[in-house]
């Protein structure tokens, strides 16, 4: 399942955008197919070269160009209890700023970056941390980028569309915060466009996965709750959407990722009604896949496997995920696999 050359891709092998810039780690990617060739648009994480007495860290000033900020190491008012945010004043940074990057291959194993396609970078305010964990779905001749925005406003749902992958349609903020985890469905189901989505509550609810409908992709509605985490189980904590859902003859087949109160990542899978995808036939009770190589139970952020992104031919799944929040995987499924274990 798991592919013999992983990891395939690691920090030392993308460029920085900035010598200034260091890349911290590289996280789980988008994945399509264009002109003949598999391409993963890339979460890439970076932070400025730290320096003895201080922290520092990137974000987007007013004119939209990155800048630093830098904060004495010693200072009582800065919280670093978590590796991925930085508390300053009571208010919450990222340590690493993302973007999203373009690398190809024609096998599925060995990718490389191409010039000719610009990396993408947060836009405004509503970036102003960054853009994360990009889903890409083919309707068709265009590609639509559903992708968490960050910035102190709260994680919010924006999305970009393209036909080219150098001129880009900016729909917006399409869900507002708090929300993330956003799949596109591929086709329509009846007149209407579907999105699976994520808001999460602090107070009462929880991070459940829920489904909206729109006739025109900018407009959506019709909000239902999907699926719930599950006491006890290995998706008690939260549970997201991977990528666009699977068509087959017994309906959508989903992947989807779950954690624990461990903040242990693992993933399964749900079986949604081909007419009416809010209805879920079946879930996953054991993990289609957990951390259990070396690659997965260490790193940036440590007993993770997370995926938004996959190529299917045939009865085969080409999946590719981040590991443990620092490189970048692929591991191999059956789709009738999938569902024998479903039924």
């Amino acid at each position: 399942m798991r592919h013999a050359h992983n990891p395939i891709l690691s920090p030392e092998d993308i460029r920085p955008s900035q010598e200034t810039m260091r890349i911290e780690c590289l996280l789980n990617p988008g994945v399509f197919r264009f002109d003949g060739k598999i391409w993963l648009l890339l979460r890439v994480a970076e932070r400025p070269e730290q320096t003895d007495g201080e922290i520092s860290f990137p974000l987007l000033d007013d004119a939209n160009r990155v800048t630093v900020m830098r904060v004495p190491s010693s200072s009582p008012e800065l919280d670093l209890s978590d590796p991925r945010v930085i508390n300053y004043k009571g208010e919450d940074f990222l340590t690493t700023m993302s973007h999203l990057r373009l690398v190809s291959s024609t096998d599925g194993v060995r990718f490389s970056e191409e010039p000719a396609y610009p990396p993408l970078f947060g836009s405004d305010c509503y970036e102003a941390y960054g853009i994360e964990d990009c889903r890409v779905a083919q309707i068709g001749e265009d590609y639509f980028l559903t992708y968490t925005a960050v910035s102190a406003n709260g994680v919010a749902v924006r999305m970009r569309s393209t036909s080219d992958w150098r001129h880009f349609t900016d729909y917006g903020l399409v869900l507002p915060p708090h929300n993330k985890d956003c799949a596109l469905f591929e086709q329509k189901i009846g007149n209407l466009y579907y999105m699976l989505h994520r808001p999460s509550s602090p107070e009462i609810g929880g991070n459940y996965i829920w489904i909206a409908q729109s006739p025109d992709l900018y407009h959506w509605g019709n909000h239902k709750c999907v699926a719930r985490t599950r006491k006890g189980m290995w998706d008690s904590a939260r549970i997201g959407a991977g990528c666009s859902p699977i068509p087959t003859d017994e309906g959508w087949l989903m992947i989807y990722h779950g954690a624990d109160a461990a903040n242990r990542y693992c993933l399964g899978a749900m079986l949604l009604d081909a007419g009416d995808p809010s209805k879920v036939i079946a879930r996953s009770e054991e993990p289609l896949m957990e951390p259990s190589e070396p690659y997965e139970l260490e790193g940036f952020f440590g007993n993770v496997v997370f995926t938004n992104g996959h190529v299917v031919d045939g009865d085969r799944i080409q999946m590719y995920y981040g590991a443990s929040d620092k490189v970048i995987c692929r591991a191999d499924f059956s789709v009738s696999a999938i569902l024998e274990t479903l039924r």
